[in-house]
C-alpha cells in the first residue's frame, strides 16, 4: 500500500514538471516571435515625432491615412488644414 501512495505521488510530482516546462517552453516562443518582427514606426505630420504605428491615433484626411502622436497634435493638423484650404 504505501508503494501505491509513494508511486501516485512521484507520478504528480512529475506531471506537473513536465507541465511547467512545457509551458515555459511555448512562452520562450512567442517571445522570440515577437523580437523578430520589429513594430512599424510612423511619423506624425503634424510635429514630424516617429511613434509606433499601434499606438498611434489614425485620421482619414482627404483619401490618405495619417497617424498622430496625441489628440492634440491631430486637432492642430485638422486646424492647420482647414485655414490652408479655405
Amino acid at each position: 500500500m504505501l508503494r501505491l501512495i509513494f508511486f501516485v505521488f512521484l507520478t504528480l510530482i512529475l506531471y506537473s514538471l513536465l507541465r511547467f516546462l512545457f509551458k515555459a517552453m511555448l512562452s520562450s516562443g512567442k517571445k522570440r516571435d515577437r523580437k523578430q518582427d520589429p513594430e512599424e514606426l510612423v511619423q506624425d505630420p503634424y510635429c514630424q515625432t516617429y511613434i509606433p504605428k499601434r499606438s498611434a491615433l489614425k485620421k482619414k484626411v482627404e483619401g490618405q491615412v495619417l497617424y498622430f502622436c496625441c489628440e492634440k497634435c491631430l486637432k492642430s493638423y485638422v486646424r492647420k488644414e482647414v485655414k490652408t484650404s479655405a
